[in-house]
């Protein structure tokens, strides 16, 4: 009962703790700093942000399933191994390539 309410409390600071300290670290003094934002450099944004995460969602997908299929064939096929190995890196093309239309769409 205790462990489950201390690694609650513990997911819950962390998380506030991530939410909270950008937030103060990132915060604006006064007129100062104020920049103007279009609509379109938001849209911009917003597409490389999407592009990265959604590759990222994708890659980490792939390599779970993959990953487990690896070590059940590793288990009965040690000798297959190079095979294991260049399909579970493969997914990570993906998240490359998002980085890439990230910086693009950013650029």
């Amino acid at each position: 009962m205790t462990s489950k309410r201390l690694a609650k409390y513990l997911f819950w600071g962390t998380f506030m703790g991530m939410m909270i300290v950008p937030a103060v670290a990132l915060a604006q003094e006064g007129e100062a700093a104020a920049a103007v934002i279009t609509v379109g450099a938001g849209m911009k944004t917003i597409g490389a942000a999407l592009a990265m995460g959604m590759a990222a969602l994708g890659a980490g997908w792939a390599q779970a399933k993959i990953g487990s299929a690896g070590q059940g064939t590793l288990a009965e096929r040690p000798e297959e191994r190079i095979w294991v190995i260049t399909l579970t890196a493969l997914p990570e093309v993906i998240v490359l390539l998002g980085f890439v239309m990230a910086i693009i769409l950013n650029g």
